[in-house]
């Protein structure tokens, strides 16, 4: 089976699940039925699936995974001892870990197509993550109530599928509404301490970080990289070794970085 029959496979088989196969054209060309097949795995809500799906899906995202590109975190150059800055894809990244920036539904995003590194995490890895997902918020509902949702700053541990990692630590972290306090700023500490406690607790030996909160979530880039930056230095000192990443998107965030991290050198 061919990439293109493959993403036909899949497109179809999700439109019917979905109830859509008579309103769903298929477009000519192949960029835009990458965005159908997306756009349909998003919206996807979470619930069983056929093995004959499951392993046409992982031999398409493998493929696609191939032709991005795989940066393994052995070839990178780290700022310093075990830190390292990286402006990159993190689905991309082979590491033991990454890092996504979730919300408190812990389901991913299920805005089609959206850009946010949890709508790209979730697409990558396969409609699996979004599965496992669900499992794990089933069985904490269970324990809090039907109301549980994540709380921020509590990690979750999971499975990255098609990711070249082998881990994805969601975490949901705080959202600045309004004027940025002490409360949103130990929060964040948070985040970062409990990803690396989890990393250390699951021998995980490298983490990649996304910058947590920023964007939507509305914290100030700098200060998010300065709590980021000394709160992985700080832990580093009193718990040993791991390799960390800190993975930006932007120039803004790459320059930030690497100003904070130099100092430090």
């Amino acid at each position: 089976m061919t990439q293109s029959e493959r993403m036909d496979y899949l497109i179809s088989y999700l439109s019917k699940e979905q109830g859509r196969a008579k309103e769903i054209l298929f477009p000519d060309d192949e960029e835009s039925r990458r965005k159908l097949l997306r756009s349909l795995m998003n919206v996807r809500m979470p619930k069983d699936i056929s093995e004959d799906f499951l392993k046409i899906q992982d031999e398409y995202l493998k493929k696609e995974m191939e032709e991005k590109g795989i940066t393994d975190l052995d070839d990178l150059k780290p700022v310093k001892d075990d830190i390292y800055l990286w402006k990159g894809d993190i689905t991309t990244l082979k590491a033991d870990a990454i890092v996504n920036a979730a919300n408190s539904a812990m389901l991913g995003c299920f805005v089609p197509g959206h850009n946010c590194i949890d709508n790209c995490i979730h697409t990558y890895a396969g409609v699996q993550l979004r599965n496992e997902c669900n499992r794990k918020m089933e069985e904490l509902r269970s324990q809090y109530g039907v109301n549980y949702v994540q709380p921020a700053a509590v990690p979750l541990l999971t499975d990255a599928y098609n990711l070249p990692a082998k881990k994805v630590i969601h975490i949901v972290g705080p959202i600045v509404d309004g004027k940025l306090n002490s409360v949103h700023e130990e929060l964040l500490e948070k985040c970062y301490r409990s990803c690396l406690d989890m990393a250390k607790e699951n021998e995980l030996r490298s983490i990649a970080f996304c910058c947590i909160s920023t964007g939507v979530f509305m914290f100030p880039q700098d200060k998010a990289a300065k709590i980021a930056t000394d709160t992985v230095n700080r832990w580093l000192k009193e718990n040993g070794s791991i390799k960390v990443v800190f993975n930006v998107f932007n120039d803004t965030d790459f320059r930030i970085y690497h100003e904070l991290l130099n100092k430090r050198s």
